[in-house]
């Protein structure tokens, strides 16, 4: 693991904080001021980090990459030549995490997501982390077999994104589903796309 300096540190905490603002309070309570109460830091120090809000907002899309990437975990999912049930289950089980422990950090996700529609230099940064998670599914759906990965990574994120809105945002936020609904789900849209 690589050594944190006392100034990544504190830009880790400055956007975890943004990144806990932005579920509390969406897109209008993050400003330099309450990152520095949330975080309990002096005064001025989310902005000798940050400097602007755009600056805040990199930080986080950044930051929110590097958990989703533990969220996900896709460097441990089971080797998907080993069958649309392994691909299944790990699949399942990164998804299930985005619904139940790491619901703030998906909620975090969304508001930035909007966000970025409305700033185009932020959709440079969001989009970015995003295609590194589309590129690894699609490698496992390859060598999973799939006859057309791009189309079918396209597929499977709408279906998760979907879904953890619906669970998290939407309609449905009070009734999140089971791993092993999770899992049906995922399963019946992975047949489909195997055409078994």
């Amino acid at each position: 693991m690589p050594v944190r300096t006392p100034s990544a540190a504190r830009a880790d905490l400055v956007a975890d904080t943004a990144l806990a603002l932005l579920a509390e309070r969406g897109m209008r309570g993050l400003t330099h001021r309450a990152v520095d109460e949330a975080a309990g830091l002096p005064q001025g120090s989310t902005s000798n980090v940050a400097r602007t809000r755009q600056a805040l907002l990199e930080l986080a899309v950044r930051r929110l990459a590097e958990r989703e990437a533990r969220v996900l975990a896709l460097e441990e999912m089971p080797d998907p030549r080993g069958g649309l049930d392994a691909l299944t289950d790990g699949l399942a089980l990164a998804t299930h995490r985005s619904l139940t422990r790491n619901r703030e950090l998906t909620l975090a996700r969304y508001e930035l997501a909007l966000e970025a529609t409305r700033r185009p230099e932020l959709r440079t940064y969001f989009d970015a982390t995003g295609r590194r998670f589309r590129d690894q599914l699609g490698a496992l759906l390859t060598a999973a077999g799939s006859p057309a990965p791009a189309r079918h990574v396209l597929s499977l994120v709408a279906w998760a994104d979907g879904l953890m809105f619906s669970c998290v945002a939407g309609s449905f936020s009070t009734e999140v589903p089971s791993l092993d609904e999770v899992r049906a789900g995922l399963r019946e849209l992975l047949v489909g796309m195997s055409g078994t």
